[in-house]
């Protein structure tokens, strides 16, 4: 089974610096980590190769930094790595880094039975790139995946999240799926993998060896644009009750009514 893991870097804490002229986030590669949820989706990506064999590829778009965290993929078990780096990628939305992703499946030496992403990332929760990503390949999606089921080379049954509770699904195979951080919990890396890790390198693609359009890259293809982007205003205010239980009780509901109007 051929397996390609979508893998993105995201800020380790919640001080992150915004670019006045984009709004979007400042990517140096600071204390950038993998997104939790695309850690889980590797490790189930090398559970199956365990179970029905395989190849497993960490896919990733990013700044050259980003090769430190594919290194660490390929540490814990992944075959190897790909990595989409150009300034013309620079402020994609999700549209825009589905496109690009998209074009890394036709470099691979051999067609994609299965992709994993996480259900999101933890720096944007649009949850829309692994749909977007399966409208492009033209192939099946099962999202919020919360647990493997059943895994044979022509086909996988899941659990998945579904608003009300969760629903198993059958999925045919080529397909794409979307887990939660909660599927599974990414290995430790062995002496002999982090030897491997060291040793590798991403295979990088610029816009031209991806065969880009760049109409469709970057911020000028991206149909989503941040206006702005700013800290809310918080106000804490304490008001005080007095009087007997009952009195209270009326003066608290006429509170409620000012917050709701």
């Amino acid at each position: 089974m051929r397996m390609v893991v979508c893998m993105k870097a995201v800020p380790s804490t919640t001080e992150v610096r915004m670019d006045p002229k984009t709004n979007t986030i400042v990517r140096d590669g600071k204390q950038s980590v993998v997104n939790p949820f695309d850690a889980a989706a590797l490790e189930v990506a090398l559970r199956l190769k365990e179970r029905l064999g395989g190849h497993v590829t960490a896919l990733s778009m990013g700044i050259p930094d980003t090769q430190r965290l594919l290194r660490d993929a390929i540490a814990r078990g992944a075959d190897d790595a790909m990595l989409l780096s150009d300034r013309a990628f620079a402020g994609s939305d999700t549209l825009a880094t589905s496109y690009a992703l998209s074009l890394a499946f036709g470099k691979l030496d051999a067609p994609a039975d299965l992709v994993l992403c996480g259900k999101m990332a933890v720096d944007g929760d649009t949850a829309q790139i692994g749909p977007e990503l399966a409208g492009l390949l033209d192939v099946p999606c099962v999202t919020s995946v919360s647990e493997m089921l059943e895994a044979t080379p022509d086909h996988l049954v899941v659990r998945h999240d579904v608003d009300g509770g969760t629903e198993t699904v059958e999925v045919p195979l080529p397909a794409v799926l979307t887990l939660t951080k909660d599927v599974a919990t990414l290995r430790m890396p062995s002496i002999a993998g982090v030897r491997a890790g060291e040793a590798a390198e991403a295979s990088v693609l610029d816009a031209a060896a991806a065969g880009a359009n760049r109409a469709r890259c970057g911020l000028d293809g991206s149909p989503t644009k941040v206006v702005r982007s700013f800290v809310p205003e918080r106000a804490n205010e304490a008001v005080e009750l007095s009087g007997t239980p009952a009195e209270q009780a009326s003066a608290l509901l006429d509170v409620f009514g000012e917050a709701a109007r």
